[in-house]
């Protein structure tokens, strides 16, 4: 499935390769420059007027330094892949968007400078629907990578081929994940990473190549489970260690619960118990001549494409081998005002988008929250927020860690982005031009004199309205008015009206009595 729009032609700087020319990144220095584009824009209006059959180019337009260049877009869908391009005869451009990766966190909608992206039902889609999160107006597009670089779960991928600037041109999160020396490794990342983004390949040799298996061999194995971090080590050396599994949660990332031994399959070699890193394997039993227990190697890798700088990773490793820094940096809190409707069990809006994996309900029959989260893992996307039906969660970012933005005609423009992840103010692209206008003269209304006002018919209105507001305000009243007929309705607040009057009058009275009972006896 594929679209293609009209070819346009356009006048670009040669120097530039279209990217300045882009909407959304020409930064105009001086009144006098507009002025000037003024200047071409009616001298060709000129032109097209004087219907020239060859129309020349303005005396006052530059154009040694331009050239005209057709411009195709275009759009296919492959799978889950939405493909938006844009082609010239100098460059192929092509944004890549998984919508099953997007989360609909509508960072990219809200930095788009000239609005190209609009925000879909993320509520509906977070609790099912199977749609893409974010459409994308193809006419509006600059490809300017903004959506690309500063997407927190890649879900946009920018590439090109041809005649464009470099890449280290465009600033993008300054985010990473190191594992340093002090890793052994192990299989605990692995199976606590949300998003499959870490592969451990262990390089130091397996059981069976050290030394075959020994047939009716004796002996006996103890594990201690207060020791023992489930590092799963042992497991990929032997066999005879068996891991069950489990589905890490916020509050315990640990992918596994218990470590077995299938007796079966041990020889009782003791080799394990000089491998284990925590000393948590005792074995009696008796060691094959010659051999000893290898040194635990191997490597971790990250695939950056995956992997969202969540922090389980690091928070999971019982080592410390794990440095990271995040995207963002923010506070996620809830609006509890908000939560009285709030089902976790029945929606889960939050739990489906969120790249961490942060949100649980609290099984403490003491704990009266709803629904609860472990902020160490938040990247501050913004999903969650965009996905509660009910704005109960609220989200703000303190920082953004990104790379330096280089001095380009387009830096204002990344620069007000990135500013606006934290301030949520968005200036966009200027597109006033300035323009010089003769003013209207104000122009009199001819033959036509404006209504008097009776002011002793206003006022009494006004007293009318007065007098009939107490009644109004009564939610008898009211109710009478909105259950029964306009007549009925109209006698019982006249009847009112008459008590108030008769209440007020013989209130009025007696108080005029009580003044003259006080006057006759001070006399």
């Amino acid at each position: 499935m594929s679209e293609e729009s009209p070819k346009q032609e356009t006048q670009v700087c040669s120097e530039c390769c279209n990217e300045c020319c882009e909407a959304g990144e020409i930064e105009t220095e001086s009144k006098d420059a507009k002025t000037e584009v003024l200047k071409v824009e009616e001298a060709e209006v000129k032109e097209l007027e004087s219907e020239e059959s060859e129309p020349s180019a303005p005396e006052n337009c530059e154009c040694e330094d331009q050239e005209k260049i057709t411009v195709t877009n275009s759009m296919d869908v492959q799978g889950d892949h939405f493909l938006y391009s844009q082609a010239t005869e100098k460059s192929i451009k092509t944004l890549d968007y998984d919508y099953k990766r997007c989360n609909g966190c509508g960072i990219c909608v809200e930095i788009c400078p000239t609005k190209a992206l609009e925000l879909g039902p993320v509520h509906e889609i977070a609790t099912g629907l199977d749609a893409p999160a974010v459409m994308m107006d193809l006419e509006k597009c600059t490809f300017c990578r903004m959506c690309s670089n500063l997407c927190p779960v890649h879900a946009i991928k920018f590439e090109a081929v041809g005649e464009v600037p470099d890449e280290k041109q465009y600033p993008r999160y300054d985010t990473y994940v190191k594992i340093n020396e002090k890793c052994l490794p192990c299989d605990l990342c692995k199976g606590a990473c949300p998003q499959d983004a870490i592969e451990v390949e262990f390089t130091f040799p397996k059981k069976e190549e050290i030394t075959p298996f020994k047939e009716g061999a004796e002996g006996e194995i103890e594990i201690n489970t207060e020791k023992c971090n489930f590092c799963g080590i042992c497991a990929r050396f032997c066999d005879a260690f068996v891991l069950l599994e489990r589905e890490p949660t916020p509050v315990n990332l640990v992918p596994f619960e218990q470590l077995l031994v299938d007796t079966d399959k041990c020889d009782y070699c003791t080799l394990c118990q000089d491998l284990c890193p925590e000393e948590a394997i005792k074995v009696k039993g008796e060691r094959p001549p010659g051999c000893e227990a290898p040194k635990v190697e191997g490597k971790v890798k990250i695939d950056d494409l995956k992997c969202t700088e969540c922090a389980r990773c690091k928070a999971v490793c019982p080592y410390d081998a794990v440095e990271l820094q995040k995207p963002m940096e923010g506070d996620l809190s809830l609006i509890d005002t908000n939560l009285k409707e709030c089902d976790p069990q029945g929606c889960r809006g939050c739990f489906n988008v969120c790249p961490s994996k942060l949100w649980y309900v609290p099984t403490d029959p003491e704990d009266p929250r709803k629904i609860a989260f472990v902020e160490d893992y938040c990247t501050y996307c913004g999903a969650c927020v965009k996905a509660c039906h009910l704005d109960a969660i609220k989200l703000g970012r303190t920082d953004v860690h990104h790379t330096d933005i280089p001095d380009t005609p387009w830096a204002a423009q990344w620069r007000d982005a990135i500013a606006s992840l934290k301030t949520g103010v968005r200036k966009g692209v200027d597109r006033a031009v300035f323009r010089e206008t003769e003013g209207f003269k104000t122009q009199k209304f001819m033959g036509i004199e404006p209504p008097s006002v009776n002011e002793e018919m206003l006022a009494a209105v006004q007293a009318k309205i007065d007098a009939l507001m107490p009644a109004l305000k009564s939610a008898k009243v009211r109710k009478l008015w909105e259950t029964d007929t306009p007549k009925n309705a109209a006698a019982a607040i006249k009847k009112r009206l008459e008590e108030k009057n008769q209440k007020e009058t013989k209130v009025k009275a007696l108080s005029t009595g009580t003044e003259g009972e006080k006057g006759i006896t001070q006399n």
